[in-house]
């Protein structure tokens, strides 16, 4: 493990447990609007990102079977310009 690293978890062990915490999360009850809204955020935000990943593999997917299709193509081709 880099040394950097090994301090970065040494700092984080030693920091006190409010550290860890948001403003906003520190000690709130669950039921407050501002909870409920911060949780749709998140959701949110974790829609999106998780859309934008499942597109661009979709896209690598695509180009994928796109490029073996035309290799086979130009495979298929030069095989029968070499019988010509």
């Amino acid at each position: 493990m880099k040394t950097s690293a090994k301090i970065f978890l040494a700092l984080a062990a030693a920091a006190p447990a409010k550290v860890f915490a948001c403003a906003t999360c520190y000690g709130v009850n669950v039921d407050t609007n501002m909870t409920e809204g911060m949780n749709f955020g998140i959701f949110t935000l974790l829609g999106v990102v998780c859309t934008v990943l499942v597109t661009f593999g979709a896209f690598l997917f695509y180009i994928f079977r796109r490029s073996a299709s035309l290799a086979a193509a130009a495979e298929k081709s030069q095989e029968q310009i070499s019988k010509i």
